[in-house]
């Protein structure tokens, strides 16, 4: 049983409030906003000149994606200046979440008129990027690398002024894989069981705030591909169907620039919302109670995040599987099944869906999200209805919970390399 005694237990809530922030906007290229503003800060003026390099990930998924608060504006070169122009990097990735309306004029300005190169990271990592800026003699630089907030450098005039620890080589966010590696399907249920709320409730709540309202706003007005209007239109109004459409609807708006903030898993708020949203929305039919939906909470994002530890924060397979599969675990919880059941839905969950491909985010992803929604509810389904299941040797269904999940992170993180850089060829080549 766990306790606060168990090392495990604080680990578990350091991840939840790790991976449980606040952001304004698709990550990516608020990501690049941070960097920018990092760079503007350093370098002390409003640089004359900016060149941003990133690796094939970072491209993929800013390129069709609105950044919040610049007049609908798209891109690597919009984000780059929204931060550079009206950024405040003490707010990480909320850097543009509260710009004038002057501003979003003169972010249009100095995209338009000052040089933004974008250039190709040649590396190895799947998640870089280096904003350099000049004004006059003076330059400044600012590396993020593996993950959206790490800044893993800062350099003014050629000379490091930051680095981790003092030193100037890139972090390495392996370095945080022992709390990682301590998550597993069955103590991560069984946390869930005992966990003394008041230690979890503040990022929870936040959660529930955050990812409600900006659903509600996707569900109301006229966002995206309108995905999660066209559900509960086409299909009806029963939990299944709101589960669905609540997850999709803030994505359709969050793809397309609204800019309300959203409450962020494994450094995405799509999966953030996929996580949570379904959740929310069965507690309320079920009738449950806060104390369960928190529970229930902890147990659909956490083994999100589990699954995401091996496979990475960005790659070609799309990261609502692994939100949509979280989520189906917490709507187990909520219908008071243990880890033999939560365990049977993920398995079933990733050997039905698994092949999904992450395109970049733009509109579609709202689609994506019900979809992943969708099969995490069939994987329930079919054990709770018969036991039906998916064994060992089927597919990439491996012999125990944790072992089909890290075989998927390794299907994702080394076999569809490839993919991906086909992907991006397809993405970025002329219509």
């Amino acid at each position: 049983m766990f306790d606060r005694t168990d090392p495990a237990y604080s680990a578990y809530i350091r991840i939840l409030e790790a991976e449980l922030i606040p952001a304004t906007g698709c990550t990516e290229p608020i990501a690049i906003a941070y960097g920018a503003a990092k760079a503007r800060q350093a370098l002390g003026v409003l640089p004359e000149k900016c060149r941003v390099e990133c690796s094939g990930n970072i491209i993929k998924n800013v390129k069709s994606v609105v950044v919040p608060n610049t007049g609908y504006l798209r891109g690597i070169e919009a984000a780059a200046a929204a931060g550079l122009v009206a950024g405040d990097p003490d707010v990480q990735l909320q850097v543009i979440s509260h710009v004038a309306e002057k501003d979003r004029e003169a972010i249009r300005a100095y995209r338009d008129s000052h040089p933004i190169e974008v250039i190709p990271y040649p590396g190895d990592k799947v998640f870089y990027i280096a904003l350099s800026v000049w004004a006059g003699t003076d330059s400044a630089k600012v590396v993020i690398e593996d993950f959206h907030t790490n800044i893993t450098r800062i350099e003014k005039n050629g000379v490091c002024c930051f680095a981790p620890e003092g030193d100037c080589p890139g972090q390495d966010e392996a370095e945080e894989a022992p709390e990682y590696d301590l998550l597993s399907v069955e103590r991560i249920v069984d946390f869930a069981d005992h966990v003394d709320l008041f230690d979890v409730e503040v990022v929870l709540d936040r959660q529930i705030a955050y990812n409600t309202a900006i659903a509600r706003e996707g569900l109301t007005h006229d966002w995206g591909a309108r995905i999660g209007q066209t559900l509960l239109l086409a299909q009806g109004d029963d939990v299944r169907v709101r589960a669905k459409a609540a997850a999709a609807a803030g994505s359709d708006a969050r793809m397309s620039g609204c800019e309300m903030p959203v409450v962020i898993v494994s450094g995405s708020g799509n999966q953030g919302m996929t996580a949570s949203l379904p959740v929310i929305e069965y507690a309320k039919a079920l009738n449950v109670g806060r104390e369960k939906l928190l529970r229930a909470l902890v147990v659909s994002n956490l083994v999100t995040i589990h699954q995401k530890t091996s496979i990475g924060r960005l790659s070609a397979f799309c990261g609502a599987v692994s939100a949509g599969c979280g989520a189906a675990a917490g709507i187990a919880y909520l219908h008071g099944d243990g880890y033999e059941i939560i365990a049977h839905t993920i398995v079933n969950t990733l050997a039905i869906l698994s092949g999904m491909v992450c395109d970049g985010a733009k509109p579609s992803c709202a689609g994506k999200i019900a979809m992943a929604v969708e099969a995490g509810l069939m994987g329930y389904e079919m054990y709770i209805h018969g036991q039906n299941q998916f064994y060992s040797g089927e597919g990439i269904v491996k012999k125990g919970v944790d072992n089909t999940i890290r075989t998927v992170g390794r299907m994702a993180r080394e076999g569809m390399r490839d993919t991906d850089r086909e992907i991006l060829d397809i993405m970025t080549e002329s219509c």
